[in-house]
């Protein structure tokens, strides 16, 4: 394959097609010509790549809880121009549930959207904090948005020191990158 194409992340729900704008401000990025890879970087945020069945489009998405919350999961679907049905979606390593602290403000930002997502929460001793589970949070949106093949999740980053790197564990840290490519 071809380099990757790096995205500065925000935090967005903003996808774009991979060589069509010079060093894009997104979260996600979609293709369909061969050679030509998505990436994204994640610490603890969820990274999500997406191809579908029939191999013709494939993406990458940065899930962190702002970008998940605002529809960056949807948007990519929606970007690939494909049946959400006929769309597989893989889950990577991200700060797994008794790991991922969160106040009322995210809480709120889920369940409003989707009733449901509140289960996705556990509430701790602090009033005000929860315990988040993002990977059910994703497969959540994925499933509204239409996609029922998704895979992976369920690997700690902030748990698991010795493979993955942690912003929220370790105050400082590195990236990890999720790459995809259609041969």
């Amino acid at each position: 394959p071809g380099e990757p194409a790096w995205l500065r992340q925000v935090h967005s729900a903003r996808v774009v097609e991979i060589g069509c704008e010079p060093n894009p401000e997104a979260d996600a990025a979609y293709t369909r010509q061969t050679g030509s890879v998505c990436a994204v970087l994640t610490a603890d945020c969820l990274p999500v790549l997406f191809c579908d069945r029939a191999g013709s489009v494939v993406a990458a998405a940065h899930a962190g809880w702002r970008g998940l919350a605002g529809g960056v999961l949807e948007a990519t679907v929606a970007a690939m121009q494909v049946p959400p049905g006929e769309v597989l979606a893989w889950m990577g390593a991200a700060i797994g549930p008794q790991a991922f602290e969160v106040g009322d403000e995210v809480r709120e930002a889920f369940a409003s959207q989707h009733p449901e997502a509140s289960e996705a929460f556990v509430p701790q001793p602090t009033p005000g904090k929860w315990l988040a589970d993002i990977y059910r949070l994703a497969r959540i949106r994925l499933a509204h948005a239409g996609v029922q093949a998704i895979y992976g999740g369920g690997r700690c980053t902030y748990e698991e020191a010795e493979s993955f790197y942690s912003y929220r564990r370790d105050g400082v840290t590195g990236r990890m990158a999720a790459l995809i490519w259609i041969e």
